[in-house]
């Protein structure tokens, strides 16, 4: 159960979630909104419309609402309702009205909030929309991504945070983690956390290795030329199956130019940074870059630990406590992490030291979501007990967890204990990895 939180706090973040949405597509023309029929893009209306309907039956209905504020909603936009591959054939509204319904959302989920201060349930309701229509949000920018679309144009606030170097350089070298019994999972002193995360409970993790950073663009470059897509021997069965149907030899939206690679960045054409993180790079990617650099990624449990123990004096364990964020408990600033889409896009693997976990290990949030070692499955003792009951348990088994947060995440959403889930050949998502020593 969330804590509760103040009406003005809540007031300002719906308000600034469904803002942010509506800059993800305003400047959009209409013949832009219908987009191919794919598996990993919705159309632009169905995915606005979405957001707005989960505000209409996860908030507003259970709060006490009889209707839905457009009707047959319930019909077009609900997600368990409505199969994919049926979103392009659904009779959506048109571009103003779907506009209007969401402003319609919008204007009763803020007159609750003018009129009283939410209990604990409450809050969790009001967190719960937000933090989804946030999960839409990245989901947006990817989407304008894979359909070649110009980077979208952002009210950034003016904090500071443009002023962090893109640039930085590389950050080479393993840290060392002395291993010991550790508390996986989200504790109950947080505010709020996804039903994925609960609990803590105790994993026996062996002294390890990991990289300070990510994967650089530059290191990853090394993999290419060294033939590394077409080396049958460095790829598993399912990935060299991926790869040999899909004909993939390079990164997603990598083009060698005249002088070197160039990546499409949205819209345009842009040098590839040596020493930022590699991105748009799937499971089976990652999976065979380890094998060639004779690596491996690290598994939820490790990642988790370099990312929010904290060693003991004698550094040959840790102590019992667990930090919210890789630098502490403070929630990120611009100093901390590249989140809320401030750069549009990705820093070098060097930048944001201020950002370090207490084992020194850079941007475990932030920059780009990290793959793991590890199947997304429930924790033990894992129940449903969140009105969205579809939020996780349909997608246990053949997912892969990543960890961290993306340059386009928002920076309310993540958290070390945070648990996103992809299938393991999706390349359109912000996701990079880093490695382990074996």
């Amino acid at each position: 159960m969330a804590a509760t939180i103040a009406a003005a706090q809540l007031t300002r973040m719906v308000t600034d979630a469904h803002e942010r949405t509506m800059e993800l597509v305003h400047d959009l023309a209409d013949t832009q909104l219908t987009v191919p029929h794919t598996d990993i893009v919705n159309p632009f209306l169905w995915e606005l419309g979405h957001a707005a309907f989960f505000y209409d039956v996860f908030l507003l209905r259970l709060l006490g609402s009889h209707k839905f504020l457009l009707e047959g909603a319930d019909n077009l936009y609900d997600s368990f309702k409505v199969d994919h591959c049926d979103r392009w054939g659904l009779p959506l509204p048109d571009r103003e009205a779907t506009t209007a319904y969401k402003a319609r959302v919008l204007e009763a989920a803020l007159s609750r909030l003018d009129s009283h201060q939410p209990g604990a349930e409450e809050t969790y309701l009001y967190l719960l929309s937000v933090l989804h229509e946030d999960m839409h949000g990245e989901a947006f920018t990817y989407m304008r991504q894979t359909l070649e679309y110009p980077a979208p144009k952002l009210s950034i606030p003016e904090d500071g945070s443009r002023a962090c170097e893109i640039s930085g350089g590389p950050l080479p070298g393993d840290v060392n983690v002395p291993g010991g019994v550790f508390q996986l999972g989200a504790t109950s002193d947080l505010p709020f956390v996804f039903d994925n995360e609960k609990w803590g409970h105790p994993v026996e993790i062996a002294p390890f290795g990991i990289a300070r950073a990510p994967v650089t663009n530059g290191e990853f470059a090394e993999f290419v030329r060294d033939q590394g897509y077409l080396r049958r021997e460095l790829w598993s069965y399912q990935g060299w199956v991926w790869r040999t149907k899909a004909g993939v030899q390079r990164p997603l939206y990598w083009y060698r130019g005249q002088d070197g690679w160039l990546r499409r960045h949205f819209d345009r054409l842009v040098p590839v940074q040596a020493h930022a993180p590699v991105i748009h790079v799937n499971w089976y990617e990652a999976e065979a870059y380890c094998r060639w650099a004779d690596r491996r990624l690290p598994t939820e449990a490790e990642w988790e630990m370099a990312a929010s123990a904290e060693p003991a004096p004698d550094g040959t364990s840790i102590t019992g406590r667990k930090r919210r964020y890789p630098w502490g408990d403070e929630s990120p600033g611009p100093e901390h992490a590249n989140l809320d889409s401030r750069l549009l896009g990705c820093a070098d693997v060097s930048a944001f030291a201020a950002g370090d976990s207490a084992f020194g290990c850079r941007q475990m949030i932030g920059n780009v979501w990290e793959w793991t070692a590890t199947p997304f499955y429930p924790f033990p003792g894992f129940t449903v007990d969140s009105p969205y009951r579809e939020y996780s348990a349909p997608w246990f088994g053949y997912r892969k967890v990543l960890k961290g947060g993306a340059w386009a995440t928002r920076s309310r959403l993540v958290r070390n204990t945070f648990r996103n889930f992809f299938l393991p050949d999706r390349r359109d998502v912000f996701a990079g990895f880093r490695t382990c020593a074996l």
